[in-house]
């Protein structure tokens, strides 16, 4: 009897069907051209040309050119040409004349009759050219001229500063929700000084923040609000406690002198402007552990840092200087308020609840653990010949 041949035949035909299919792909694998190998990844940077590299880049400005063309703009009668719009908020703004030299005459509350409100003290910006009190053009030129690596600056700060001695012991108090958390007033108000930050409220925070406040820390930004209205209310803290600022933009300077002019019978201690030498130090740490963070976070090359951050706007915190200026003045500091956690606010004064994108906060945030468990692996530090003090930072 013969055995049907049906099912042996039909699958003899799908593997002939399934090769014809498979045939052409195989084909043009073989007349394919070899595909490139691929570059081996490039090795890791040895740790040592590392550190070199990042010390390299953090000691390049990248906001001096912009600084350099602000200054000029200034000294030779312009507003800055690198803020347009802050020239044009300038104008509607009312300085004070004194520190600008040009028409003067008085300028009446918009909504009002003249003769009610006018206000001889208040003037508007000119449209035409500056002329800029002499006092302020030789206080900017010598700070645009200090403004250059000198580290020795940090150990010099007493003398600075004007200081009769070293401070026995300071508390550096910042503006993060964690402080109400604790109950740690008293403790800060039992230091020989105690630093605030940028005007932070202590009314109804007293019992975590302390309520006494020897020297007074604020960026050019903050004080830019400040002489905007009459009187100056940059000194939230009594007339007789120093206010220290750095400048964040040269234009800045005729904020300075608009305040002080303004508040020079009410107030007795005048607006300062922090040593340039002190903000060149302060921006190179900063940039370095940024730097830092940046390639342990990403993988990429340093040197892609810039298009990760504007380098001409990135600078340190307010809260940061404080806290350089206490460990060149201090024999002891106290850091309370500085950190996050994810319940509490950025500031425990307000409802803010976002951090400012030109700061890089977990950068300064690891340069400070390292000041307190091991300062002498921080970087320019170890150029200012100071002895580090003991550092303790309330968490």
């Amino acid at each position: 009897m013969k055995r049907p041949l049906r099912g042996p035949f039909a699958a003899l035909l799908l593997v002939v069907l399934c090769g014809a299919a498979s045939f052409p792909s195989a084909l043009r694998r073989a007349l394919a051209p070899p595909a490139p190998a691929l570059a081996p990844p490039p090795p890791p940077l040895d740790p040592a040309r590392l550190n070199a590299t990042l010390l390299r880049l953090a000691a390049l400005d990248g906001s001096e050119p912009s600084l350099r063309r602000d200054v000029d703009d200034l000294l030779e009668g312009r507003l800055p040409a690198s803020g347009r719009a802050r020239a044009r908020a300038w104008r509607r703004d009312r300085l004070h004349p004194l520190h600008l030299r040009h028409h003067q005459f008085p300028v009446h509350r918009r909504g009002h009759a003249d003769r009610d409100h006018a206000d001889s003290l208040l003037h508007p910006l000119p449209r035409e050219e500056l002329l800029l009190d002499p006092a302020l053009r030789r206080a900017l030129r010598s700070w645009h001229r200090l403004r250059r690596y000198d580290p020795a600056v940090l150990r010099d700060l007493p003398a600075v500063l004007a200081l009769p001695a070293r401070i026995p012991s300071c508390a550096v108090v910042g503006n993060s929700g964690i402080l109400l958390r604790h109950a740690h007033g008293a403790l800060i108000d039992s230091h020989h000084a105690v630093f605030r930050l940028n005007n932070a409220r202590i009314v109804g925070y007293t019992a975590h923040v302390g309520a006494k406040t020897n020297l007074s820390f604020i960026n050019s930004n903050i004080l830019h609000l400040c002489a905007r209205r009459p009187g100056c209310f940059c000194h939230p803290y009594g007339s007789g406690v120093p206010v220290l600022l750095y400048i964040c933009q040269a234009a800045h300077f005729l904020d300075v002198a608009a305040c002080n002019a303004s508040s020079l019978a009410t107030h007795d201690a005048p607006i300062s402007v922090t040593d340039p030498r002190l903000d060149v130090l302060c921006a190179r740490i900063v940039k370095y552990y940024s730097l830092r963070r940046f390639v342990a976070e990403t993988g990429r090359a340093v040197e892609d840092w810039n298009g990760a951050h504007d380098a001409a706007l990135f600078h340190y915190s307010s809260g940061m200087q404080a806290i350089m200026v206490a460990v060149g003045v201090c024999d002891r500091v106290s850091v309370f308020g500085f950190g996050k956690v994810a319940d509490a606010k950025h500031h425990y004064h307000s409802n803010q609840k976002n951090e400012l994108d030109l700061h890089d906060y977990e950068a300064e945030y690891a340069f400070y653990r390292d000041l307190a468990e091991r300062p002498q692996v921080v970087p320019f530090l170890k150029d200012t010949g100071l002895a580090v003090p003991p550092v303790v930072f309330y968490h």
